[in-house]
């Protein structure tokens, strides 16, 4: 029991550290894109958000994704990769993290397949993450705000389906079969 409790801390703090890196290695390339559509970044931090939904839904653990947001915050804190947010980053890490729980939340009660889950918490975390964004910095509003949603949206979409097809091979091997079911 005690190295399967050690395992998944580990796996959490491992998804935590790839969601920063991701970030900054992925951020160059995003950075042409939302140039080109002169909207503020996003694909990115959506591209972040999937290790803490592939976290939250390999480990069956209430809040798992806003603890996570939480750890991730302070690291980013700690690191200054606070971005445009400045101190108030980690409102802006955590409101992704509890969206994420509430929508895998809602969909394990619903269905027993995961990859819904996985799909409508990556888009409505990358929505949040966008709208979060854009109340604390960007005040982007009309036409723009909406193609800014919309590119968020579709990052999401993308970064969901990735974790999808990685939460079914990693969650062999993070849990046992006992725990799985």
């Amino acid at each position: 029991m005690k190295n399967a409790k050690l395992r998944v801390y580990i796996f959490m703090a491992l998804c935590c550290d790839l969601g920063l890196f991701a970030k900054r290695l992925i951020s160059p390339a995003a950075n042409i894109i939302t140039e080109f559509l002169h909207i503020p970044g996003g694909i990115a931090t959506s591209f972040s958000i999937m290790f803490l939904i592939i976290a939250a839904a390999v480990i069956p653990l209430a809040g798992c994704a806003t603890l996570m947001a939480i750890v991730q915050s302070v690291l980013a804190l700690c690191f200054g990769m606070t971005g445009s947010m400045g101190l108030l980053s980690p409102i802006g890490y955590i409101l992704p993290g509890l969206t994420i729980d509430m929508v895998l939340f809602i969909t394990r009660k619903v269905s027993k397949d995961m990859s819904l889950g996985i799909m409508l918490s990556s888009i409505a975390a990358s929505i949040t993450a966008c709208l979060t964004a854009n109340f604390i910095v960007f005040r982007l509003t009309g036409i723009v705000l909406l193609l800014y949603i919309c590119v968020s949206a579709t990052s999401g979409s993308v970064s969901g389906l990735l974790a999808v097809e990685l939460v079914k091979r990693l969650k062999p091997i993070i849990l046992s079969e006992k725990e799985i079911s």
